[in-house]
């Protein structure tokens, strides 16, 4: 018989190999599918020529239903790059003057001439990924380049297949979450597991101003803002795609409205505030998150205070990235 120290040191050794294997799961799982699988039967993509107006395309993006979209350069005879909401923003946050000036930045610009100024204080290029390419290898390029959209470009063709995201790469584990073993960490509370962002939290008043929302975005370069009330209370979220909306209501020309106003005029599709609490377990956060269809989850106490956000990134570093000691989102 052994010594019951001895024993004590099999069982705790017992017990960490276990923690080790259920850690690398959802990142075993990652590795071993790629791009192409996680891509849908049938789904929408539109692409944008460099030469078409930049109100135009924002247009497109709107009646479409889209956030982004590959940007086609003629000449080049290649894709060059993405237009997104962010770019809707960043234009907006730099013309906007009054609701008395008219933005002919927005109205006359082509997308090649917002491009030639944007990328003169930026460094963007195409991040694109092969559909032969791990999903493991898709969540880290989201996750280090601090982007919400990565072409599918197959190598051969040239052609973009498919836009991955967060949402979808997530939502694509949920769909074998029955087939694959169950790590026990799954069930532990998320702020146990301190999964998210709990301190220096964006967010804004619903007496500030449209104008100080886009301000926040492009200086935080966050997608969503709890909207609180007086009491600091979360009484609604306003995200990046909401801004895409004043293109469709053609209400860009006035950001002076208070974010109040902003939100009671929103008709389009409204994400909404889905909330989480601190002791609610991982396995319940991911639920909800995937079936909400939404980027994150406002974690609140029981009075309805912000304490954090839980996003996709925050999920996805968690689960895949970081049982192979990477730090994407830090990088």
């Amino acid at each position: 018989m052994e010594p019951p120290s001895q024993v004590s040191f099999q069982e705790k050794k017992r017990v960490i190999q276990k923690q080790e294997v259920e850690a690398t799961i959802y990142m075993n799982f990652m590795k071993s599918h790629c791009c192409y699988d996680a891509i849908p039967t049938s789904c929408k993509l539109v692409i944008f020529d460099t030469k078409l107006q930049v109100k135009k395309a924002f247009f497109g993006l709107v009646v479409n239903g889209l956030r982004a979209a590959p940007l086609w350069d003629n000449k080049l005879q290649r894709f060059v790059g993405m237009l997104t909401i962010t770019d809707f923003i960043n234009i907006l946050h730099c013309y906007y003057r009054s609701p008395m000036v008219q933005m002919y930045e927005l109205e006359n610009h082509k997308i090649e001439t917002w491009r030639d100024v944007y990328l003169q204080c930026s460094n963007h290029f195409l991040i694109s990924i092969s559909p032969e390419a791990s999903l493991f290898d898709a969540i880290y390029s989201l996750l280090k380049y601090k982007i919400h959209r990565l072409p599918v470009i197959d190598p051969v063709s040239g052609n973009v297949l498919h836009i991955l995201t967060h949402k979808r790469i997530l939502k694509f584990l949920h769909i074998f979450w029955k087939k694959i073993p169950k790590p026990s960490f799954i069930g532990k509370q998320i702020q146990e597991l301190g999964i998210g962002t709990f301190r220096n939290i964006a967010t804004v008043q619903q007496t500030a101003t449209l104008y100080d929302a886009l301000s926040i975005f492009v200086e935080r370069r966050v997608s969503a803002l709890p909207v609180l009330d007086e009491k600091g209370k979360v009484v609604s979220l306003y995200s990046r795609f909401d801004v895409i909306n004043l293109a469709a209501q053609k209400t860009y020309n006035n950001l002076d409205v208070t974010m109040q106003e902003a939100i009671r005029r929103r008709v389009c599709f409204v994400e909404g505030v889905i909330k989480c609490y601190p002791d609610e377990t991982l396995e319940t956060i991911i639920d909800r998150i995937v079936k909400a269809e939404v980027h994150r989850l406002v974690l609140v106490d029981r009075t309805n205070i912000v304490k954090g956000i839980v996003s996709l990134s925050d999920l996805l570093q968690a689960m895949v990235l970081a049982p192979a000691g990477i730090d994407a989102l830090l990088s």
